[in-house]
């Protein structure tokens, strides 16, 4: 696990980082310590002007916005608090941020995030977020099938299950890109980036 290069173009991304997600029963760290450690990322990214990217995932009440097709375990759409796709407080209220609004796992299908990383010249992302092995693995297929260097700050993300968490970390996130943790991210970030 480490990071070898941070593009002078690399933007964060921070994936459904909101309300309702954050108080999950997440392992191995807790939402707020996902957040804590997000939070610590963007501060870096913004005093380097470099893009943050706040992802949400939010639904239609009834669900007629929800990916089509068929599986084991029906949508919570109907079930759910009001503002609970709200990004928490920790991260929103920063103007330069982009705020990008999923309905799907990844970040990227039916969104304009590509668009909105090209538009400035990113080739690189950073992500962390919740789940693990859900949004954010979602979004790391799709970033390195778009071509962009991908890394990732294991310690802040987290999965509602520990092996599909470890699963990610160890199988599939080294064939996307390269992981590190957060401090490591943050100092590389301190120095001239390639």
């Amino acid at each position: 696990m480490t990071v070898t290069a941070l593009d002078s173009s690399s933007a964060l991304v921070l994936i459904d980082l909101q309300n309702a997600v954050i108080d999950a029963p997440t392992v191995p760290h807790t939402g707020p310590e996902v957040v804590a450690r997000a939070v610590a990322l963007a501060r870096a990214f913004r005093e380097r002007s470099a893009p943050v990217v706040l992802v949400r995932v939010t639904a239609r009440a009834d669900g007629s916005d929800a990916a089509p097709g068929r599986s084991e375990i029906p949508s919570r759409a109907g079930g759910l608090p009001e503002d609970w796709d709200v990004i928490v407080d920790d991260l929103a209220g920063h103007p330069d941020d982009i705020t990008v609004t999923k309905r799907t796992w990844g970040a990227f299908h039916g969104t304009d995030l590509d668009l909105q990383l090209r538009r400035r010249g990113v080739t690189q992302i950073v992500l962390a977020g919740l789940t693990t092995s859900i949004g954010v693995e979602s979004t790391a297929r799709a970033a390195y099938e778009h071509g962009y260097h991908v890394t990732l700050a294991t310690d802040a993300m987290a999965d509602l299950d520990i092996e599909a968490h470890r699963n990610s970390i160890d199988r599939i996130f080294p064939l996307l890109g390269e992981t590190g943790h957060t401090t490591e991210i943050i100092e590389m970030l301190a120095t001239p980036l390639n």
